[in-house]
């Protein structure tokens, strides 16, 4: 889950970087995408639209894993309890 939410936190990284670029070129710049090995033209609008989609997606996918980390989380420490509880010797009566 870890790995996965850092895998997400670059990649949010990325866009932002791609978006703050993207405001500082005028709109009739020419404009490439990358698709696969392809580098294909296109227009600056359809981009922006394409990397805020991807980033709400993205910010979307860290805030369950954020969820999910939080979950896992508390059930180890209740396990690491139980454990601890269950390995303390008996008292003796």
């Amino acid at each position: 889950v870890l790995a996965q939410k850092q895998q997400l936190d670059a990649e949010l990284l990325d866009i932002d970087r791609a978006l703050s670029e993207l405001e500082k070129v005028p709109d009739e710049a020419v404009i490439y995408k990358s698709i696969g090995s392809l580098l294909i033209k296109t227009d600056k609008a359809k981009v922006t639209s394409e990397l805020t989609e991807r980033k709400e997606l993205t910010s979307m996918r860290i805030s369950v894993l954020t969820k999910q980390e939080e979950r896992l989380r508390s059930q180890i420490k209740e396990l690491q309890e139980k454990l601890q509880k269950d390995l303390r010797p008996l008292s003796p009566t």
